[in-house]
């Protein structure tokens, strides 16, 4: 899902909350305004609240709006709703509202200090959520038709069903329909995607040979595309699918992983909030070990740079490489003797990572630092920046990543991460093809919990240490 998606889709909380807000302040000031005009009955002063008690009373309010909103699916990521839709299920889903706020003080036995004051609350507050709905909206549309955020979209399958919902979707300005292919031109499918820069593709053609269809859901996976396809024409193989109807055809959605929309927004909150937390309580280590490493030998703190001075880099989400930051634990300028003088001592011959044994540059501190991980600390500055996350697959060097087979790649569908299943699960005696396959498990299987359970199982992996 894009970044643009997602924003659209978060924006709408604040939005609705502030127009709720400032309905409820309107309101109050209006009410007072009335007061004097003889046609309306006047306040009785007595239990008139005072503004800051009615904004308080309007925080508890717009909290209250925003959970019956969510639970109505109102702020869906998909960017296709018009103006139409924006007006209509708020004004619905609002009703609900009205009717337990009035539930609140049928059971509490408490009145508002107006009751035209609330109702002029309630009806100026559907008007400016409209107000701000519609605001976004028009946003959004005159962004898509500028060409920015628009889903790039090409069809596998030359038949009615494609040109049929090609054609509901050329409506939609959120879509840019690329092509409609038949399965001929299957074989240069990872051209045309490199090419054309492929978001999404539709499949309506069910007389693929199982090398083709494989063919297509393994490219899906390392260009990490969304692969939707109509439900009659092709057997359903992932347990992560989303449905929608188009006209009036229904299309099953497969998602490489669960975290994709709220999931990534989630996960987000949790990496931001638990590196921030990390890094205040893990503060005085960080201290210490900063000055041991600089007691211990010669050299910067961090290992941020290689032999030859240029950044240290791993691969994150879709292959984009970033700046990597871990405590210095070797001998500096030493990095590159891995791939010379110190190649035969690699115990990893069966993949693509490198590991020395009893590897002589390794200083003292940094001995007992990579066996409590107490190395990698500093990545929790790269999960703070959005680089890295708390939990998900390794980040692997550049050259590394150069001799991964094509189904590697997939763990490049989401952020890396300092910890992760294969971290917990005996990573030193673990393959590089097992290591694969939990980050596969990792990435298909994503939810809160599972980071959690992680998270919490490495702080005794760590406790414990591990061996070299």
């Amino acid at each position: 899902m894009k970044r643009f998606e997602i924003f659209f889709g978060i924006i709408k909380i604040p939005v609705d909350f502030l127009m709720t807000v400032l309905a409820f302040l309107t309101a109050y000031n209006l009410r007072l305004l009335t007061d004097s005009s003889g046609y309306i009955k006047e306040i009785d002063f007595s239990v008139l609240p005072t503004q800051k008690e009615y904004l308080i009373f309007s925080l508890y309010s717009a909290i209250a709006l925003i959970v019956i909103f969510a639970l109505g699916k109102m702020y869906s990521l998909l960017i296709t709703n018009k103006f139409a839709q924006e007006a209509k299920k708020p004004t619905a889903l609002a009703l609900i509202w009205i009717m337990a706020t009035i539930t609140y003080f049928y059971f509490t036995r408490t009145f508002p200090f107006s009751r035209l004051a609330m109702a002029y609350s309630w009806l100026l507050t559907m008007l400016f959520i409209i107000t701000g709905r519609g605001l976004i909206t028009m946003l959004q549309q005159t962004l898509l038709k500028s060409g920015y955020g628009k889903r790039t979209l090409l069809f596998i399958g030359d038949n009615k069903i494609s040109k049929e919902i090609s054609q509901q979707l050329a409506l939609n300005p959120s879509y840019k329909i690329l092509d409609i292919i038949g399965k001929e031109k299957i074989k240069d499918l990872e051209k045309i995607i490199k090419r054309r820069k492929v978001d999404e593709i539709i499949q309506t053609q069910s007389r693929l040979s199982e090398t083709q269809g494989r063919d297509v859901l393994e490219l899906c996976d390392i260009y990490h595309i969304k692969y939707r396809f109509v439900p009659d024409l092709v057997e359903v193989r992932r347990s992560n699918i989303e449905v929608q109807t188009i006209g009036v055809i229904p299309i099953i959605a497969l998602k490489p992983t669960p975290l994709d929309g709220w999931g990534r927004v989630y996960k987000r909150l949790l990496d931001f909030t638990g590196a921030l937390l990390a890094l205040i309580i893990l503060s005085p280590i960080l201290l210490i070990t900063a000055i041991a490493i600089k007691m211990d030998s010669k050299g910067p703190i961090i290992f941020s740079k290689l032999d030859d001075g240029s950044s240290v880099k791993r691969v994150g989400k879709h292959g984009k490489l970033f700046k990597f930051y871990k405590f210095r634990s070797m001998q500096p300028k030493t990095d590159n003797l891995r791939y010379t003088k110190l190649a035969a001592k690699n115990t990893r011959t069966e993949g693509p990572l490198v590991k020395i044994k009893d590897d002589p540059r390794v200083t003292r501190v940094g001995k007992f630092i990579r066996k409590f991980s107490i190395d990698e600390l500093p990545q929790l500055w790269n999960v703070i920046t959005g680089e890295s996350s708390l939990v998900g697959p390794r980040a692997h060097l550049p050259e590394e990543v150069a001799k991964y087979q094509k189904h590697h790649r997939f763990v490049f569908t989401i952020q890396p991460g300092i910890t992760g299943l294969a971290q917990i699960s005996g990573r030193s005696d673990l393959t590089f093809e097992d290591e694969v396959k939990l980050d596969r498990f990792y990435i298909e299987n994503w939810s809160i919990l599972l980071d959690l359970k992680i998270l919490f199982k490495t702080i005794f992996v760590v406790i414990k240490g591990h061996k070299e």
